[in-house]
């Protein structure tokens, strides 16, 4: 028997062998009420049992060889053991007490099993310091080895954590589209760190306005995302559904006080934390881990918090950018032509459509007004920029257009008003500029640092649009995508006025980009004008030209957003064009779908873009009636007898008595106070049919003359011997007026079987 130090701890280790599994059970007992955090789970508490069982065995294992425990290896797992703990989330002060704790009763035990071996005290004091010694010697090179695996594994994590949020700063916001950045959120957190990621967003931020008091805590599902492998249960709640969030649940508390929180079921791990950005809450997002159920600790809750508050800034973002654009695009909506009048000088189809991504709604317009003559103005408009200022300008300046085409001005003159008018808006501006900077240059994440997207600082000459660079363009500066005005505001526009009567269209442009004409043997080809300059530049002349429209050609006017896109150039966009509208169609409105499918292939185009197909119609001779008068009094009695029976040619005799007085009144007044030659035309315009609406049947009155003396209405006082004529003419006609052109004027009045239009009848007594 070895009477040495070494050999009676040898004897000691081999008498408690066979009672290793009790020595196993006192520890863990002694784990259990001193270090619970270890047995929070069925997963940790089988991990701890495992750890303790190899370390008491393999020490009592060792002690029985005499070896040396400083050379002792731990158990293989025990590093893994000890990752895994570090990854759970289990301080490492837990695990270095636990070490001591096993120490203490496994030493505990030895050291009373020595006595019973041997009577000799010495032997006894010498063996227990030997085996205080191996034991401390062991337990420190496990716990230094634990440390360092620990360690590593926090490294470890914290780069996995700071890879993470810059994943997720470069993955989640990379549009401003709420579903969008919120789907980016939980696809990015379910690849490693959750199994089940829901993010919830409040009504009333996704619609845009303060909550009703009874809707506080409803929650609208707006993305869910899973890990790859599945498994797990599906969430109760879809995506775009509406849910309540009860007073008092783990989603109502965050929403409430903006902290996170997170709780362990039995078979699930979650962590609720609320989106916060700027002051205000927006929702929550839900992570779970249900694979393997380990409670998110301290440094998992820390990187959801990072996760999610990027993820906030960037759904506040798209929130604020998705109710910008809508109400931008509202704006537009009302500002734009809900329905074009009914023409008589041409069929018309209109199309508007926003841009898609951050550019947004922006100043493309068009309308149709029309005119005296039976004439029509054409108009298609862009104003540079997005969002609510130029869709608030274009109101402005497609107001300012109807104001100067009621006094019938031609369109170089027309544009040469508007260009006035650009001019103060933008000295205005620039007098009181704007605090809001819009969503093209704002300061905020996700709305960009620079100018309004597709509008940079060059000289504002866009690709195949000026300088000659597109067939048949001109030579010019033209507005493109890529430009800017010499001030803060700037816009192109087309402004062209179609009379059915002659068969001509009078155009002229402020760098706006040409219109496409489709002759009636299906040929296509743009038509060529003066390309003149942008809008708001100031001091450069407008030229106007006329171009034969024959009955059965198209005209096809439009913004430069639907000629280019990403993916293809001006000209090749307008070669598409040209090949789009020489098919033939069933309508107009079949034509507009088919030009937009064709050349704007989704529904999300580069620009915004603005379309208007006109089919010209012709008055011929059968509709029109022109009488030459001498400039004698005698010449009014024969112009009523013609006019009284050209309309019975036409069948509106009940229109002759009103239209004898009309035209006695504008002779009269053209032959006393204008100067000759002296002109009666009177034209029956091809109005749309109306079965059972006589009230659409109507006649224009127009007495031409070389004067430029314009009639004003008075109202005559009792002893006057003049000035109620035009009284007279005001109330019998629905609408009259007067139009000047390059020599002398016209004064024009429609009748039409409905009566004056909202007129008194204060004819009654004459």
């Amino acid at each position: 028997m070895d009477g040495t130090a070494d050999g009676l701890v040898s004897r000691a280790a081999r008498e408690l062998a066979p009672r290793v599994d009790e020595l196993v059970a006192d520890v863990v007992r002694c784990l259990r009420a001193e270090v619970p955090e270890l047995w929070e789970d069925r997963e940790l508490a089988r991990m701890t049992s495992e750890n303790v069982a190899d370390h008491v065995a393999g020490v009592l294992t060792g002690l029985e060889a005499g070896l040396d425990l400083r050379a002792l290896e731990p158990p293989p797992a025990d590093v893994d053991r000890v990752r895994r703990l570090a990854r759970r989330g289990i301080p490492v002060t837990a695990m270095l007490r636990a070490h001591r704790l096993g120490e203490g009763v496994l030493l505990d035990v030895l050291l009373a099993e020595l006595p019973r071996l041997t009577d000799d005290p010495e032997l006894v004091d010498a063996a227990a310091r030997r085996l205080l010694a191996l034991a401390t010697r062991y337990v420190d090179r496990i716990a230094e080895q634990g440390v360092l695996a620990f360690q590593e594994e926090r490294d470890r994590r914290l780069q996995r954590r700071m890879s993470l949020v810059n994943e997720a700063g470069l993955r989640v916001g990379t549009a401003l589209d709420i579903a969008r950045t919120t789907q980016e959120l939980a696809d990015l957190a379910t690849e490693d760190f959750a199994d089940l990621v829901t993010v919830d967003l409040l009504d009333s931020v996704v619609r845009g306005h303060d909550p009703p008091a009874a809707e506080r805590f409803l929650l609208r599902r707006v993305a869910q995302g899973t890990y790859a492998a599945g498994g797990g249960p599906e969430p109760a709640v879809k995506v775009q559904e509406l849910h309540s969030c009860p007073d008092g649940s783990p989603a109502a508390r965050a929403l409430a006080t903006g902290r996170p929180a997170r709780h362990t079921e039995a078979d699930r791990a979650t962590l609720v934390v609320p989106l916060t950005a700027r002051g205000s809450t927006l929702g929550v997002a839900r992570f779970s881990r249900h694979r393997h159920p380990a409670r998110f600790d301290d440094e998992d809750l820390l990187l959801a918090q990072e996760i999610a508050a990027r993820a906030a800034v960037a759904v506040d973002n798209a929130c604020r950018y998705t109710h910008a654009r809508a109400t931008a695009l509202t704006l537009q909506r009302s500002l734009l032509p809900r329905r074009t009048a009914e023409q008589s000088a041409v069929e018309v189809a209109c199309r508007y459509l926003p841009a898609g991504g951050r550019a947004g709604v922006g100043g493309d317009w068009y309308d149709v007004i029309p005119l005296s003559g039976a004439r029509v103005a054409l108009v298609v408009g862009d104003v540079v920029g997005h969002g609510i200022h130029a869709a608030a300008t274009m109101g402005r300046l497609r107001t300012a257009v109807r104001t100067l085409a009621d006094i019938d001005l031609p369109p170089d003159e027309l544009l040469t008003h508007l260009d006035d008018v650009v001019i103060r808006l933008s000295a205005e501006a620039a007098v009181d500029p704007d605090p809001d900077p819009g969503l093209g240059s704002g300061p905020d994440p996700g709305f960009g640092s620079g100018p309004d997207p597709g509008f940079g600082s060059g000289p504002g000459l866009g690709p195949g649009l000026g300088s000659g660079l597109g067939p048949g363009l001109g030579p010019g500066p033209v507005l493109g995508p890529g430009g800017a005005s010499a001030g803060d505001i700037g816009a192109t526009c087309l402004y062209a006025v179609y009379d059915p009567v002659a068969g001509r269209c009078s155009l002229a442009r402020a760098g706006h980009v040409l219109p496409t004409v489709v002759h009636r043997d299906g040929t296509a080809g743009l038509l060529d004008l003066p390309p003149g300059p942008p809008l708001g530049l100031g001091g450069l002349p407008f030229e106007a030209v006329e171009a034969d429209l024959p009955e059965g050609s198209l005209l096809a006017l439009y913004t430069d957003g639907l000629l280019e896109g990403r993916d293809h150039d001006v000209e090749e966009g307008l070669a598409a064009l040209r090949a789009v509208l020489g098919r033939p169609a069933a309508s107009l409105e079949a034509a507009c779908d088919t030009v937009l499918q064709a050349l704007l292939p989704t529904d999300r185009p580069y620009d915004d873009v603005a379309l208007l197909l006109v089919r010209p119609r012709t008055l011929g001779a059968d509709r029109v009636a022109v009488w030459d008068l001498e400039p004698d009094p005698a010449a009014v009695a024969p112009a009523r007898s013609g006019v009284a029976r050209q309309l019975t040619a036409w069948g509106l005799e009940v229109l002759a008595f009103a239209a004898e007085l009309v035209v006695s009144e504008l002779v009269t007044n053209a032959i006393r106070y204008g100067r000759p030659p002296v002109r009666l035309r009177l034209i029956l315009p091809r109005l749309p049919d109306r079965p059972g609406d006589d009230s659409a049947r109507a006649v224009l009155c127009e007495v031409s003359d070389a004067g430029g003396t314009v009639p004003h209405l008075r109202r005559a006082r009792t002893f006057d011997e003049g000035g109620r004529g035009l009284l007279l003419v005001a109330q019998l006609a629905a609408r009259w007026g007067t139009r000047h052109a390059r020599q002398g004027k016209t004064v024009w009045a429609e009748l039409t079987e409905a009566g004056p239009a909202g007129f008194p009848d204060l004819t009654a007594d004459l």
